[in-house]
């Protein structure tokens, strides 16, 4: 990788994130796929979240949930699981063998390994019998096609075994096995999450068996994500590389070896894109609005956010535990903050000093608009709300 040849300014790295992560009115996508393939990962640990990623960026909000569900469970051409920092994601169908190989494998051995100490420690069964129980489970997941843990353990009664977990610590808890073991398959590739209970906005799920998927080399598996994240977010700092993946340094370098990345300059410091992205890239025709939900792929897709996210903003958008809340976009950087209140309606609040002006909030408030129109009957709360969300939803977690 040659020495920094040209500084990527924050306007172009604005122009960037609004074209390629499809915030522009004139970039906006035509199904969830399209936006999943455009993002790499959308995150999941809420599931409201991707639904109300997707719909922030689709030219036909209207079909959001319709759309998503058809992807997420008939077409399966998205699947939720486990991958980069212990986090659920969901990724196109077509890249879950590029996450497992890359990242799940690692967090895989690290959650079976947990597992097996804990129990150990608590006079818990053994390797041997955790296997027995594991492809028990499978077997009855095959047969069920989804289940929920209560239904598989009514199915293979020795899932409700409880142990200790974290045993002397303040934390310490009851864990059963299944909650444990059902986390263990989810990263080994195994399982995957499957049809909520309830609604689209609801947290509890089934659990169906992975898609089958080619078992990849772990170094190309590394560089091929890295190659389609940096296309999408590129210009990125290694420090960004090694937080959004959850690599070690090496693992990261290595990868950028083999894409053959190119080294630019931002401000932060060195940084890195693909190979033939290192020309100017001009911005949108117009500048536009987006109201993004707390954690979405944007907004946590760098670790430094300085040049679309101001540091006097973070104390009301993002939690303690360092989750980004729901955002107010303009123009490519984060403007202030929005939230459903318990009649539906939308609340946003511009947070930037001197405001955005009448033509900002003119189309930030059509966005909203569009927004509650496609809810419809939905309340959407976030699982992990920012200051600001609690404040402008009315609500506390």
């Amino acid at each position: 990788m040659s020495q920094a040849r040209r500084h990527i300014g924050v306007a172009e790295r604005r122009a960037r994130l609004v074209a390629r992560h499809r915030l522009a009115a004139e970039a906006r996508a035509g199904s969830p796929e399209e936006v999943a393939d455009a993002l790499v990962a959308l995150h999941g640990s809420d599931p409201a979240t991707v639904y109300l990623a997707i719909g922030a960026r689709l030219a036909e909000p209207a079909a959001t949930v319709a759309q998503t569900e058809r992807a997420l469970y008939a077409d399966r051409s998205l699947v939720r699981m486990h991958a980069m920092r212990h986090t659920v994601f969901v990724f196109p169908t077509a890249l879950t063998a590029v996450a497992h190989a890359s990242t799940s494998l690692t967090v895989a051995a690290r959650e079976r390994a947990s597992l097996l100490k804990n129990m150990a420690k608590v006079g818990a069964p053994d390797a041997v019998w955790l296997k027995e129980v594991e492809e028990s489970t499978l077997a009855v997941l095959a047969r069920l096609g989804e289940a929920t843990a209560a239904e598989l353990a009514r199915e293979e009664p020795r899932l409700r075994e409880r142990f200790a977990h974290s045993v002397g610590k303040p934390y310490e808890a009851m864990h059963s096995v299944s909650s444990r073991l059902l986390r263990v398959l989810g990263t080994e590739g195994k399982v995957v999450r499957g049809r909520p209970l309830g609604s689209w906005t609801s947290s509890q799920f089934r659990w169906a068996l992975a898609p089958e998927h080619p078992e990849l080399d772990g170094g190309e598996a590394r560089a091929e994500l890295l190659r389609r994240w940096l296309a999408a977010c590129g210009p990125a700092t290694e420090e960004d590389l090694k937080w959004w993946t959850g690599w070690r340094v090496s693992d990261v370098r290595h990868a950028l070896r083999a894409i053959g990345a190119r080294e630019v300059a931002v401000d932060e410091g060195p940084a890195y894109v693909t190979a033939g992205d290192e020309e100017e890239v001009a911005g949108p025709a117009e500048p536009s609005a987006a109201l993004l939900p707390g954690l979405d792929p944007t907004s946590m897709g760098w670790l430094r956010r300085d040049w679309y996210l101001a540091p006097e903003l973070r104390g009301a958008l993002i939690d303690r535990a360092g989750n980004i809340g729901a955002t107010v976009w303009w123009d490519g950087r984060i403007v202030g903050g929005w939230a459903q209140r318990a009649d539906g309606e939308m609340e946003w609040r511009v947070l930037v000093e001197g405001g955005v002006g009448r033509e900002a909030e003119a189309a930030i408030e059509r966005s909203a608009r569009q927004l509650r129109s496609w809810l419809g009957d939905t309340r959407v709360r976030p699982r992990f709300p920012a200051p600001l969300d609690k404040e402008l939803g009315g609500y506390v977690k």
